[in-house]
């Protein structure tokens, strides 16, 4: 399943970029919607959606590790018939550069898993921090400060840890709670620029991509020296045909007797088929359980028909 958004050459147009940045985003809105929708019936999908951030992870921990191994792209750059490749300058005469590109090494199909998973983990958990000690000062300026509010909140689980009071009513808090008092109201100070440093160079390396002055669509990749380029004909067929040789090897790999070997191809036909279909699934989540973007796409329809 891809989508075209035009383009000629190897190089992604802005739109293609900013699309496939922008769906993990979307689909995480789309997920949350529908188990929202589901739990109303089913209660216990709520202990899901009160692990939100450590679901999505995983799940996008699966689908981009999968994604990367197979096709050398993310989840989102596959869609849209992108891949990642690796940059190497080489000085030629004259004292010019030229790129060469070539297919992602192991060390960088990790770190592409670190910069699409695990450090966007990390920034919503700090978000949701900030959040939490934003709303515990905005109540203590109103109520005053007999409220606790965001000291008792748990920086991973969102928990509220058990304090013991004393017969005098001191609180007396442990060195665990204290720690993560000092880590939440240092998160609480630093995050603001974090994440304004953060978006101001991805809208820098966005303007510069846009104005064809660079090559990199973000810093993260030029950091791998990695760039996003659109993939060929030819080079969806290699894909496919490493699927299958990738594939194959791994069944030839079983091990057992008889049945514990059809066991096991069984299995892997069940997981292979789960992620084949996934981004169909996953993309169809998208315009299903998103009424607002549907009404309006319904709305830009019936728009340009009639202007016709």
């Amino acid at each position: 399943m891809l989508f075209q958004v035009g383009g000629e050459g190897t190089r992604p147009t802005f739109f293609e970029m900013a699309a496939a940045q922008q769906l993990p985003s979307s689909l995480r809105a789309a997920l949350t919607y529908s188990l929202g929708v589901f739990a109303l019936r089913r209660s216990f999908l709520h202990k899901i959606l009160d692990y939100e951030d450590e679901f999505y992870a995983a799940l996008m921990l699966i689908l981009e590790g999968h994604s990367l191994r197979t096709t050398d792209a993310s989840f989102a750059e596959s869609l849209y018939g992108l891949n990642r490749k690796s940059v190497r300058l080489r000085l030629k005469k004259g004292s010019n550069e030229e790129v060469q590109h070539s297919g992602l090494e192991k060390r960088q199909r990790i770190l592409s898993l670190v910069f699409l998973v695990v450090l966007p983990y990390f920034k919503s958990k700090l978000h949701a921090v900030y959040n939490k000690e934003r709303e515990a000062r905005l109540r203590e300026s109103l109520w005053g400060t007999d409220d606790q509010g965001f000291d008792e909140a748990d920086f991973f689980t969102g928990e509220e840890p058990v304090v013991s009071r004393g017969d005098s009513g001191n609180q007396e808090l442990s060195v665990r709670v204290q720690l993560a008092t000092r880590v939440k109201k240092f998160v609480a100070v630093c995050y603001p620029w974090i994440h304004a440093s953060s978006e101001g160079l991805s809208f820098t390396y966005q303007l510069l991509y846009l104005l064809d002055t660079t090559g990199f669509y973000s810093l993260g990749l030029q950091a791998l020296g990695i760039q996003v380029c659109r993939a060929t004909g030819q080079e969806l067929m290699d894909t496919s045909s490493r699927i299958s040789k990738i594939r194959s090897h791994e069944r030839e790999r079983l091990r057992g007797p008889p049945w514990l070997k059809t066991v096991q191809g069984a299995l892997l036909s069940c997981s292979y088929a789960v992620l084949d279909y996934a981004q169909t699934g996953l993309i169809a989540a998208v315009f299903i359980f998103k009424p607002q973007a549907n009404a309006i796409k319904l709305l830009l329809f019936f728009w340009l028909h009639l202007s016709r």
